[in-house]
C-alpha cells in the first residue's frame, strides 16, 4: 500500500533526502512505493536487459528507477523509462521519457496507478505499460488511448519497440 510519510515537506527538501528505498513525491507528500518481491524483481531486471539490447539499434537509453518530475510539485520514479535520442544530462528528469513502465506490485492499488498514468500521460510520456505479474498480463496506454496486451505483446511506434511477454517469463523459468 502507497503510505505517506504524515507530514508535509517541501520540494527542496524531498531533493535534498537521501530515501532507501527512493520514494515519490506529491504535492508535500513523500510517498512510499510499494517494493516488488522476486517476482516484480526479476521481471523488471529482464525487462531492463532486454531493453538495453535494442537500445543503439533504435537510439534510446534505459533507466530503472530513474526520477521523473512531471509537474513543479511531484516526482514519480517509474520501474522503467526509456529516453529517445541523447541520454539527458540532469540528475532528475524532467522532460518527458519516451517510455515509462510499472509493474505492479501486490500492494499496489489500482487507483493510485491510475493517478500515476495520469501524471505521465499529462506531463508528455508518449507510452505506459502497466504490467501485473500475478496476472501475467499487460495495458498499454498510448496515443491511441489504453488496451490490453492481449496476445502479450508490449510494443510502442516512432520508434518500433516490441516486447514479447510470454517469452520474458519463458526466460526466467
Amino acid at each position: 500500500m502507497v503510505m505517506a510519510t504524515g507530514t508535509l515537506v517541501s520540494v527542496e527538501e524531498y531533493l535534498n533526502t537521501s530515501y532507501d528505498p527512493d520514494r515519490d513525491y506529491v504535492d508535500g507528500e513523500v510517498l512510499e512505493r510499494n517494493l516488488g518481491e522476486r517476482e516484480h524483481s526479476e521481471l523488471q531486471m529482464e525487462l531492463a536487459v532486454f531493453l538495453c539490447g535494442l537500445r543503439k539499434k533504435l537510439g534510446f537509453h534505459v533507466f530503472p528507477e530513474q526520477r521523473v518530475q512531471v509537474r513543479p510539485t511531484r516526482f514519480r520514479i517509474p520501474d522503467i523509462c526509456v529516453v529517445l535520442g541523447k541520454r539527458p544530462s540532469t540528475a532528475i528528469f524532467v522532460e518527458p521519457p519516451f517510455l515509462c513502465i510499472e509493474i505492479l506490485s501486490k500492494d499496489d492499488r489500482y487507483s493510485a496507478m491510475r493517478e500515476k498514468i495520469a501524471d505521465y500521460q499529462s506531463f508528455g510520456v508518449k507510452y505506459v505499460w502497466v504490467i501485473d505479474p500475478s496476472t501475467r498480463k499487460a495495458d498499454i496506454y498510448g496515443p491511441d488511448g489504453c488496451h490490453e496486451a492481449k496476445d502479450g505483446i508490449l510494443s510502442t511506434s516512432d520508434p518500433d519497440i516490441s516486447v514479447s511477454l510470454p517469452d520474458l517469463y519463458k526466460s526466467l523459468e
